[in-house]
């Protein structure tokens, strides 16, 4: 294998794939990329973790076919302080290893042969019938401010996934991990089939990442038996499609709330963050305190301190304490788009809905945590 290619294109099709690596995996193939060569124009990119896999298509100057895995840790760093030149890669098949010129540079960087990369995506059939095809745009939109409430990735259930609801001409996508909530709905077009998917947050997440290399305005989602497809004209992220009951998150949304208050965002996350400096970690507990159109703030550490803020907001209701984990608050109102959050508030005990003033189409819920007065 040969063939010369740009700095740029190399190092987008590496940091397109590397997170799909495993360092921890029980193959060592699997830390690596495995890299081939198409046609005489184009080489492909590909990592695995066996559960999340991503291809990347990137162009190149290919004098001789072949293919070889690369460490990608190792890989990566080279590249990245290379100067903005012409690359050559050169495959001794004798030893596995990959001569890399580049100006005055030279590196030889010892791989593993592709033959024990496992063989993920050959074994995936995309037809065009099953396709979903949906607009970039509002689908990576719709994950950002939906797909943060899922459960770790670490779980196994299905509140580590992510609900999609795909119809003609809406996406409406939640996530949940049984504290809080997060619902929004975007209007797209959907050239495809309609349906609903329960996709992993990880695998979402990782999208998010390399769809800034995506160039066009449409992807499409293909499901194959127990796998799903995103795929664009040079990019690919399969994984596995989680089977179940989704809860019906809908029903856990109050429909009105008693007591409203209007809070400017970025004031907020200010004030959050100054107080949570002497939040207990184990807990990471910040008290709200509304009354005549204030919210007062605090959190405290038995053997560190006390922190107190005050912002103005508007609220008229009687007076209301309650108290959250500030991360989940934070992560909600990062995602929101405009500058105020209507806040909908019962008891200290009922779930408070956060949501951006005067948009309704997306919506956070908290639960709130017990505390002593």
């Amino acid at each position: 294998m040969e063939f010369v290619i740009k700095k740029d294109d190399l190092f987008d099709g590496i940091r397109i794939v590397e997170r799909a690596t495993s360092m921890k995996g029980l193959q060592p193939v699997l830390a690596n990329i495995l890299i081939e060569t198409i046609d005489k124009s184009m080489i492909k990119f590909s990592a695995t973790d066996l559960d999340l896999t991503v291809i990347a298509m990137v162009q190149a100057q290919v004098k001789d076919e072949g293919k070889i895995t690369l460490p990608a840790k190792k890989l990566s760093e080279i590249v990245s302080r290379l100067s903005d030149s012409l690359i050559t890669f050169k495959l001794s098949d004798e030893t596995n290893s990959v001569n890399l010129t580049s100006k005055n540079a030279k590196f030889d960087i010892i791989g593993i042969s592709a033959n024990e990369f496992p063989a993920i995506a050959e074994n995936i059939e995309l037809l065009e019938e099953n396709a979903i095809e949906i607009e970039l745009k509002p689908f990576t939109k719709a994950i950002k401010q939906a797909g943060f409430a899922a459960a770790g990735y670490e779980s196994n259930n299905l509140l580590s996934g992510v609900v999609c609801n795909i119809s003609e001409n809406t996406l409406e996508m939640a996530s949940t991990d049984g504290n809080r909530l997060a619902r929004v709905r975007e209007k797209i077009e959907n050239k495809g089939k309609t349906g609903q998917l329960i996709i992993p947050s990880k695998t979402l997440q990782e999208f998010i990442k390399m769809s800034s290399f995506i160039e066009e305005n449409f992807v499409k989602i293909f499901t194959d038996k127990t796998k799903l497809v995103i795929k664009s004209e040079n990019t690919m992220i399969i994984s596995r499609l989680m089977e179940g009951q989704y809860p019906k998150y809908n029903q856990l949304i109050p429909q009105d709330s008693p007591k409203t208050a209007l809070v400017n965002i970025p004031q907020l996350i200010s004030s959050l963050e100054r107080v949570a400096i002497m939040v207990n970690e184990k807990t990471s507990i910040v008290r709200f305190e509304f009354n005549d159109n204030k919210l007062i703030l605090t959190a405290d550490t038995p053997d560190a301190g006390k922190s107190q803020d005050e912002i103005d907001v508007d609220y008229s209701s009687e007076e209301l304490k309650i108290a959250f984990n500030y991360r989940y608050v934070l992560d909600s109102l990062k995602n929101m788009e405009t500058t105020e959050v209507q806040i909908g508030l019962n008891t200290g005990l009922s779930a408070t809905v956060l949501k951006p003033n005067n948009d309704e189409d997306y919506i956070c819920l908290i639960m709130p945590v017990q505390i002593r007065s």
